[in-house]
């Protein structure tokens, strides 16, 4: 079924198909053509071609986006267009790096004192009737995406029988761009997911996530965020506010030589 309404809704259908049979999940990129169609349908009802004057109305900046977010769609709509014209359907493709990107974000490089700090205030992390484990939960999910380098989703859709708590290896499934990969943990790490596996999962299903919120849910990035920023606060470690960071994927970003020091040792 055609979720598409407008004058190049079969198009948009084909090129969504096309890129997730190659194996990219498309997601976000298939929000954004819904949008693009719903903009056509409101003002180009009738088109027949993607001209320049329809690629241009649909890139024009939005008062509240940033310019990173208008990069993102013109990509999108550039990669359809790309699509079209190969077709042999009239599109116009707009020019590779038109639009100059944003500023880039500079990851947030913890100091020794920061790490520390931030570790030792998970550790006090109090129980919540929301999410009963959390207090369990929260020092090691911290101490797994920075040890493990793992990406915040990696972490908190991992399931129990991703975890090998015998060979201390995690098994990460279908991450960015459906990729699968092991990871290894460091000793300590191996053993606190021990303790902390015993505490929460004595009768779990080995479908069960391993970082639960009531009712056996994974944690929603949002309570992640929520208490990452809280640890944060109370470890001293100013934020610049939204979009400013220190933010959680900064943890990907650690001096190595100082992992196994701050992950024993905190």
């Amino acid at each position: 079924m055609n979720k598409y309404n407008g004058p190049f809704k079969t198009h948009i259908q084909n090129f969504v198909e096309v890129k997730q049979a190659l194996g990219y999940k498309y997601l976000a990129e298939a929000s954004c053509l819904k949008r693009f169609d719903r903009f056509t349908v409101e003002n180009y009802k009738s088109a027949s071609a993607l001209t320049r004057a329809i690629v241009m109305a649909w890139c024009t900046k939005k008062l509240y986006e940033k310019q990173e977010n208008l990069c993102s769609r013109a990509s999108v709509i550039r990669q359809f267009a790309i699509f079209l014209d190969n077709h042999g359907i009239e599109a116009y493709v707009i020019p590779k790096n038109h639009f100059k990107s944003g500023e880039k974000y500079v990851p947030h490089i913890y100091t020794n004192t920061e790490l520390r700090k931030f570790f030792q205030e998970t550790d006090k992390c109090h129980y919540c009737s929301q999410c009963p484990y959390r207090h369990l939960l929260m020092p090691i999910l911290f101490r797994m995406i920075y040890s493990c380098g793992l990406r915040v989703s990696e972490a908190r859709l991992l399931k129990v029988q991703e975890v090998d708590l015998n060979s201390g290896i995690l098994t990460i499934n279908q991450s960015k761009k459906d990729n699968s990969r092991l990871v290894p943990m460091t000793d300590e790490l191996t053993k606190r997911c021990q303790t902390y596996s015993k505490q929460v999962h004595y009768y779990s299903n080995a479908e069960g996530y391993f970082f639960p919120m009531i009712d056996d849910r994974p944690l929603t990035l949002g309570n992640i965020y929520k208490n990452f920023r809280k640890f944060l606060w109370k470890a001293g470690i100013s934020h610049g506010g939204r979009g400013s960071g220190p933010r959680i994927h900064d943890f990907r970003y650690p001096n190595l030589n100082k992992i196994q020091t701050f992950i024993n040792k905190s």
